[in-house]
């Protein structure tokens, strides 16, 4: 009976001291997402900083940074801060179209129940709805600036894709007359696979 309460005791001690920390690595990764959808989903931020076409940052912290760092979902635009890339074609285009439509604006976020909620970099991954309604995701990809991005679950992977072949039929942006060696890996890919190369 005593070595049960010696036991417990240990316990309840261990438990006080080390609780933020042992709890937090015991607890399983879903409490996290959890916490990113009520944190995130459906709510209003400002947009401090765009990196490139497909990330941007918000005013508001993430653990030890100042901001968040958000990576738009279902879409790749072409790489202009990459070390191991050279700026891609069009890269620097959508950039260019991302910073003067959200830069210092009010963005919404709307998380995916498809995708989890951050990629391996540790980003929000996310649609960014602007002031008027439009989602930014689908505007990059309708005025051919972005690819529609298939290798990650999400709910409008079909507009998205549908969209993409639009802006490919109408010649829109990149599309007028991107090279195969100038897409995205995985796209470059996924073109000799559905072409047989």
């Amino acid at each position: 009976m005593l070595s049960a309460f010696l036991f417990l005791s240990a316990i309840v001690w261990i438990d006080r001291k080390f609780h933020p920390v042992l709890r937090e690595a015991v607890a399983p990764a879903h409490i996290q997402d959890v916490n990113d959808w009520v944190k995130y989903h459906g709510k209003s931020f400002f947009v401090v900083k765009t990196i490139d076409g497909d990330t941007i940052d918000i005013n508001i912290p993430d653990g030890k940074y100042e901001h968040t760092r958000i990576r738009m979902l279902g879409i790749d635009t072409p790489e202009t801060k990459s070390p191991h890339t050279p700026v891609m074609y069009y890269g620097p285009e959508a950039s260019k179209f991302t910073a003067d439509t959200v830069l210092e604006k009010n963005v919404t976020i709307i998380m995916d129940k498809l995708s989890n909620p951050r990629d391996k970099y540790h980003r929000i991954l996310c649609h960014i709805q602007l002031a008027d309604g439009r989602i930014l995701n689908e505007e990059l990809i309708t005025n051919g600036l972005a690819y529609a991005d298939p290798r990650f679950p999400h709910s409008f992977l079909d507009k998205y894709l549908t969209l993409q072949k639009k802006a490919k039929t109408e010649k829109t942006g990149l599309w007028k007359e991107v090279k195969p060696d100038q897409m995205p890996k995985w796209a470059q890919k996924k073109l000799k696979t559905n072409t047989g190369r």
